[in-house]
């Protein structure tokens, strides 16, 4: 068994036996990468818009770029429309913004572009995202597991609708660790019993906190597991290339 942090190459899995086992299959930037990720849902959008309707519009540039202007010189008057722009292959945050002006955007550079959700569910007026893990166990067939537990990453700074005061304020609009850690709003959990707590929490505890509220946090599930399925389909064909060109 070779356990690795890095992608693998089709030429390492081409030369290992059939009783040999690694961690990753080749290809797997197809979907970890935010600007091939971005390529493949679009794809997927025009194709089946009904099912693939989970996510915000999306431009890769600079591909895109004039498919994107087109988009922006189409805001109703009076009603600018808030983006955000993320570099297509950093982590962490690391040159994520908020515009409303397309002279922001170089249309040269390498980036992912969306229509910012302005109106994101909160809990105790925070923007939080869930991180959810997944096994992929087999690409053909495709076999998935989703880890029951996962984490919840908090935003520091209560959430305010977007404007010209507040749009450089990532504390507020990012839920990156990295980036509210260095909060001095931050706070860090240090009771393993009471994983509800602080900036960074468990899933469990943020789906008792929704049902506390009486969301259907079964229903949320089984539309969570929706999307990861469909999400993945997207780069399906990508990865049974990958793997049926590098095994036999």
């Amino acid at each position: 068994m070779w356990w690795t942090d890095w992608a693998v190459t089709p030429e390492v899995l081409m030369k290992m036996e059939h009783h040999q086992k690694i961690n990753h299959f080749p290809g797997m930037y197809t979907l970890s990468r935010k600007n091939l990720l971005a390529k493949n849902l679009m794809k997927m959008r025009k194709k089946c818009p009904e099912e693939y309707n989970y996510f915000p519009l999306t431009w890769t540039l600079p591909g895109d770029y004039q498919e994107f202007k087109a988009y922006y010189e189409t805001k109703p008057k009076g009603k600018a429309r808030t983006y955000i722009v993320k570099p297509e292959s950093l982590s962490q945050g690391k040159g994520i913004f908020l515009t409303r002006k397309i002279d922001d955007i170089n249309p040269q550079t390498h980036c992912v572009v969306q229509r910012y959700l302005s109106k994101p569910y909160l809990i105790e007026g925070l923007k939080f995202d869930l991180r959810i893990y997944v096994l992929v166990a087999g690409v053909d067939p495709l076999r998935l597991f989703i880890f029951r537990e996962g984490l919840a990453r908090f935003a520091t700074d209560l959430y305010v609708t977007p404007n010209k005061d507040n749009m450089e304020d990532i504390c507020m609009h990012l839920t990156n660790y990295a980036i509210n850690k260095e909060s001095d709003k931050f706070i860090f959990n240090q009771d393993a019993n009471d994983m509800g707590i602080g900036h960074k929490r468990s899933l469990e505890s943020v789906f008792g906190t929704l049902r506390e509220k009486g969301a259907d946090t079964e229903s949320l599930k089984l539309k969570i597991q929706d999307v990861i399925v469909k999400t993945i389909i997207t780069g399906l064909s990508s990865l049974r290339f990958q793997y049926r060109s590098c095994q036999s």
